[in-house]
């Protein structure tokens, strides 16, 4: 079983089995939170550090706007959903982001210690002066200036947005 492994699962210490792999983000991300001797191994002999292609990038793009996950997600995240789109492989994460994507684009996901999504989430963008939706992430309404937040889409109400 071919298997790519976030932050999370590398620092959790866990085993794992199957082919495993993550992206130079990741790797660069683990030793920026504090690499071990003993992770250094893990990394070096047991785990393949690959860059996804540009096309699987693009379809995350375009599944995180599709759930609203773009701004949750970060760099290292895309090229984690990416490479295990590219490589057919189940994703190793126990970010909700990651999970919510993944879900959207067929991905299958593996939870390393938290219990993980129950159900596929599409966030919104509201205004928390005048109410207006927004597709994309913004911190401030170009309408009225007040704060924007995040908030879940309703499955029951149309969406109606703002550009």
């Amino acid at each position: 079983m071919r298997r790519v492994l976030d932050a999370s699962a590398l620092l959790s210490g866990a085993s794992f089995d199957g082919e495993l792999y993550t992206t130079p983000e990741v790797v660069a991300e683990v030793r920026r939170l504090g690499s071990t001797p003993q992770l250094d191994a893990v990394l070096a002999t047991k785990v393949r550090v690959l860059t996804p292609s540009k096309e699987s990038l693009e379809a995350v793009d375009a599944a995180a706007r599709g759930t609203g996950d773009i701004a949750r997600l970060s760099p290292a995240d895309r090229g984690l959903l990416a490479l295990a789109r590219d490589l057919g492989a189940t994703i190793l994460t126990d970010d909700y982001s990651i999970q919510n994507v993944a879900s959207r684009l067929g991905i299958p996901y593996e939870r390393v210690v938290e219990r993980g999504i129950r159900e596929v989430v599409v966030w919104r963008y509201r205004c928390t002066g005048c109410g207006r939706f927004f597709e994309e992430p913004t911190r401030e309404c170009p309408v009225c200036g007040s704060k924007v937040r995040t908030t879940r889409a309703d499955p029951r109400r149309p969406r109606v947005t703002s550009k």
